[in-house]
């Protein structure tokens, strides 16, 4: 009767361990399209969608006090595609690499035989150096994404409306998912052990290499080789981890304690394009759709006899805290992006001074003066 207690406590644990791992989607890019208008500057007068509602973010926190309420109202930013940015490093940098190399909302034909026909991924061009060099690229977007912003409705305005009871209630911020089967926005908690990160993406016979780059809870940042791009066609890449230790008895269990250390989580910080010396340089063209991980979950998330957080509230502290110290990171950057666009010259063409009324002491064109 022991043995048996025994052996069934022991199947139990081993069931448990292997229900406990999880796939979720870190990042869906077809989310990321531009579905409403946020005006950038002063003179915007354009009614085409330029961000993506659910992750627009007001950074005008990081703003000093001599900007009007008008110009804060202009600062939003979000993780539509057309946003992020393509990062060279050093040796890679030029004027012509840097003003071509750009990242767009690439439509999928409807034709196409994927499931997401018709809707739009990710597209990305790097213009590398043609020297024998290497270098590499990041593809990162335009903030560090944050972890513990406020899940709250936006407007059409990009304007962010108080959390509703059914909000606050769900116990989840901005950029994770809505609920456990639909993807996330580039945040994962309650993420232990990552088992297997992939990417789909499209290649293009390209020879570079694709890392996906991860940040966690301690401030860690990590990047993960998903292989070569050399293929044609739609593709899933897979990293699976080494080191992941697939039998219980020989792990090595650690225990923390559960309050109020709060739940460890992954965020999406990009991905880093690398070119080898050896291989041709110029443009390389490449296409993601999303990013999953399979991983283990870091606590069984269950009802708990007692509200440790409504009678202590140290997680909410520690979370306002570190929500302020994101805003205010990702913000300077973006008040200086601000600055240069709103002081950005808006005319495409000289005024003439050979037509009356344009300019000039108002004289005939030459075209006049010929007759």
């Amino acid at each position: 009767m022991k043995k048996t207690l025994v052996l069934s406590a022991a199947a139990m644990m081993l069931m448990g361990a292997s229900s406990f791992a999880k796939e979720s989607t870190l990042i869906d890019f077809s989310l990321l399209d531009a579905d409403i208008h946020v005006k950038m500057s002063d003179h915007d007068e354009d009614t085409e969608p330029n961000e993506n509602k659910r992750t627009v973010m007001d950074y005008s926190i990081a703003a000093g006090a001599t900007y009007t309420q008008d110009q804060r109202s202009l600062m939003k930013t979000s993780l539509y595609m057309a946003e992020w940015e393509v990062e060279l490093n050093q040796s890679a940098r030029n004027v012509n690499s840097v003003s071509l190399s750009q990242v767009v909302a690439a439509p999928v034909r409807e034709s196409a035989p994927v499931p997401f026909a018709g809707q739009k991924v990710m597209g990305v061009r790097v213009v590398f150096p043609t020297g024998a060099s290497n270098a590499n690229a990041k593809i990162v977007p335009p903030f560090s994404i944050p972890a513990y912003a406020v899940l709250a409705t936006a407007d059409d305005n990009g304007d962010r409306q108080e959390p509703t009871d059914e909000e606050k209630a769900s116990g989840r911020t901005l950029f994770e998912a809505d609920s456990e089967e639909t993807p996330a926005y580039g945040v994962v908690k309650n993420v232990g052990t990552i088992k297997s990160i992939a990417v789909t993406t499209l290649g293009m016979n390209f020879p570079h290499g694709l890392y996906v780059m991860l940040g966690d809870t301690d401030g860690n940042h990590r990047r993960y080789f998903m292989g070569y791009l050399q293929f044609d066609g739609w593709k899933t890449l897979t990293w699976n981890n080494p080191e992941y230790v697939s039998e219980v008895r020989t792990r090595e269990v650690r225990v923390y304690p559960i309050y109020p250390r709060g739940l460890p989580f992954v965020k999406f910080e990009g991905f880093q394009i690398t070119r080898d010396a050896v291989h041709a340089g110029n443009d390389f063209i490449g296409y993601f759709k999303d990013v999953k991980i399979i991983y283990d979950k870091a606590e069984l998330t269950t009802e708990r006899d007692i509200a440790d957080e409504d009678l202590w509230g140290i997680v909410t502290r520690k979370e306002k805290a570190r929500q302020n110290s994101e805003m205010t990171k990702f913000g300077n950057k973006q008040v200086t992006r601000y600055l240069e666009r709103s002081k950005q010259a808006t005319e495409e063409a000289f005024t003439s001074s050979l037509v009356s009324g344009e300019g000039g002491n108002g004289g005939s064109s030459g075209e006049d003066d010929a007759k």
